[in-house]
């Protein structure tokens, strides 16, 4: 069974940098696109940023040029680095995957900007 845990939330103040990371278990990780979503209290869940299994990326209006996500299929691992944090980032992260009948989910990592 393949699983996802994410890890790098936390407290910063704004204009901080964090490193959000999500490893998997299992072998099928680098068929996976992965993504990062988001979800602040009382609104929905939005993407934040995507990486295929080609490592083609796209991102929301909101992360262009201030989040970077990325791959390391060795370590079957992908990572969002965040510079310039506001604290409308503020928000519970989750790590997606998806294959062919995979839609993987992690568990989430808060992260706090705090003014």
């Amino acid at each position: 069974q393949v699983q996802l845990v994410e890890s790098g939330g936390g407290l910063v103040q704004a204009g901080g940098s964090l490193r959000l990371s999500c490893a998997a278990s299992g072998s099928i990780f680098s068929s996976l696109a992965m993504a990062w979503y988001r979800q602040a209290p009382g609104k929905q869940r939005e993407l934040v940023a995507r990486i295929t299994s080609g490592s083609n990326t796209n991102y929301a209006d909101s992360a262009k040029g201030r989040f970077t996500i990325s791959r390391n299929n060795a370590e079957n691992t992908v990572y969002l680095q965040m510079n310039g944090l506001k604290p409308e980032d503020t928000a519970v992260y989750y790590c997606n995957g998806i294959a062919r009948g995979y839609n993987l989910w992690g568990q989430g990592t808060q992260v706090t900007v705090s003014s």
